[in-house]
This record gives structure tokens, C-alpha cells and sequence, in this order.
């Protein structure tokens, strides 16, 4: 039985990539380095979780890189990224997306927990949430530096089901990326994806659906793949229950098998 739903963040929660790119950018700037991370090559970087790791993959790429510095650089060079992040989270920059704080209200009006499972640091999770309004409407936050390894490693939902003290069959995750989703299907949890900007094309075999948006009554949802949503323009709870169900029977006809 369904008895929590694990949000990720970033391109999940909200869109909120374009505003991580924007930060880095202007941090890179600030530091006087040339860099300067275009959306292309951002999507390439967004294959490895985590800002800081991110940056080291990028020097690793070029070790002469103008400007590359060792550990402390790195972590206070991503220190004011984030610091410019949150500025501009809390100027409206990453509203959520369509269908987030309807159906967070619902799972919480059902009695549902409610979690975060994501790579990104909890202080820019804890902005966002406190900028939507939704600071305290979560059960527990797990985010990236609180484990060993971050995505497409299990170790955050694997954190997060400890937390809620819940099994992975009876949770639920939302996810965007093919790395979360892969996170999320080794900690043995069932998956809807809803694509984001830099997810538009990646592979998610395996997702309970693949969904453009969460959507709303007057701004429907496109299922790319997944099970039938029966006239339902919006995703609720009661169809995110059903296809739960559906999910947990063929995993037990397959363990019978």
C-alpha cells in the first residue's frame, strides 16, 4: 500500500537548472576565470551528480584549465555558486512546476509522508522549499552530502526509507533524470518520471510512467510511456495509488514466477 511519496529536486520539484547554469556562470565569472558552461555542455556535465563533483569532472577534463585550484578551491568556488543560487531562488527565479503543490497538498491532506531524496545540498533544497512556501511539509529530507555516494547510487533513497522507517514497496519516487531514476529502481522503488529540460531524450526503461509534467486540471499531462490514465488530464493521488498497485501486483506475480 502506498504510504509515501520521494520527490527529487532539481528539474523535479521546479526547473531549476537554467538557474544552477546561471550561478555557476557567475560564480566562474566573479573568480575572474574564463569558463563559461553553455546548455550543451551543461547537459553533459548533468551525467555527473553533485556541484562540486561537477566542477572537478570539468578540470579533470583540461587539468590546465585557467584558474583550477585543489579541494578548498573547488568548495568555496561552490560555495558562492550556491550563495548566487539561493539569491535567486528567493528573488522567484525557480517557481515549482505544474501539479507539485497541488498534489504535495494531497498527499499530505491523505496522511501520506512525505520525503526528499536528492544530490543537490540541502541548504539550496531548504531555500527553494522556504521561497514555495512548503518549508515543514516534509517528513525528511535526505540530501546528497548526507551519504556515500550520490546518484545513480541507491545510498539516498536507501537513507531516506530508513528515515520514514518504510519498505521500498510501499514508496513511491518522482524523479527526471535517468541517474534518479536508476537511484531510485536499486533501492527497489517504483518510479514515475516526469521530464525536465535536460531530460528530454535520456533512457528511462524500467519507470512506472514517463510523464511531460505532473499537470493540472485546465493544463493536462502527455504520458510518453506507462500505464493508461483512464481520461484523468491531471496526475492525483488516487491515479498515482493505482498505478502503485498495479506495480506491486506484477512484482509479486514475478517473485511467484
Amino acid at each position: 500500500m502506498l504510504q509515501a511519496l520521494i520527490f527529487d529536486v532539481d528539474g523535479t520539484l521546479a526547473e531549476s537548472e537554467e538557474a544552477h547554469r546561471a550561478a555557476f556562470n557567475a560564480a566562474f565569472a566573479e573568480a575572474g576565470l574564463d569558463w563559461y558552461w553553455d546548455r550543451e555542455l551543461y547537459a553533459q556535465l548533468l551525467k555527473v551528480t553533485g556541484g562540486k563533483e561537477r566542477i572537478r569532472h570539468y578540470l579533470q577534463q583540461a587539468p590546465r584549465r585557467l584558474g583550477g585550484g585543489g579541494e578548498d578551491w573547488i568548495a568555496r568556488l561552490h560555495q558562492r555558486k550556491n550563495a548566487l543560487y539561493a539569491a535567486a531562488v528567493r528573488g522567484g527565479a525557480v517557481p515549482l512546476r505544474s501539479g507539485v503543490r497541488r498534489l504535495i497538498s494531497e498527499a499530505r491532506h491523505a496522511g501520506l509522508q512525505l520525503a526528499i531524496a536528492t544530490t543537490t545540498s540541502e541548504a539550496n533544497v531548504r531555500e527553494l522549499l522556504e521561497a514555495a512556501e512548503l518549508a515543514g511539509h516534509f517528513d525528511c529530507i535526505v540530501a546528497g552530502d548526507a551519504v556515500r555516494a550520490k546518484k545513480p547510487a541507491p545510498h539516498v533513497y536507501l537513507e531516506t526509507l530508513r528515515r520514514l522507517q518504510l519498505p521500498a514497496r510501499d514508496c513511491l519516487a518522482l524523479e527526471d533524470s535517468e541517474l534518479g531514476l536508476r537511484a531510485a529502481s536499486a533501492a527497489g522503488i517504483a518510479t514515475v518520471v516526469t521530464l525536465s529540460v535536460y531530460t528530454l531524450q535520456q533512457d528511462f526503461s524500467g519507470a512506472l510512467a514517463v510523464l511531460d509534467q505532473l499537470g493540472e486540471p485546465q493544463q493536462p499531462f502527455r504520458l510518453r510511456e506507462g500505464p493508461q490514465a483512464d481520461g484523468v488530464s491531471h496526475v492525483n493521488l488516487d491515479l498515482l495509488r493505482r498505478w502503485h498497485q498495479q506495480a506491486s501486483l506484477r512484482a509479486e506475480a514475478g517473485a511467484v514466477l
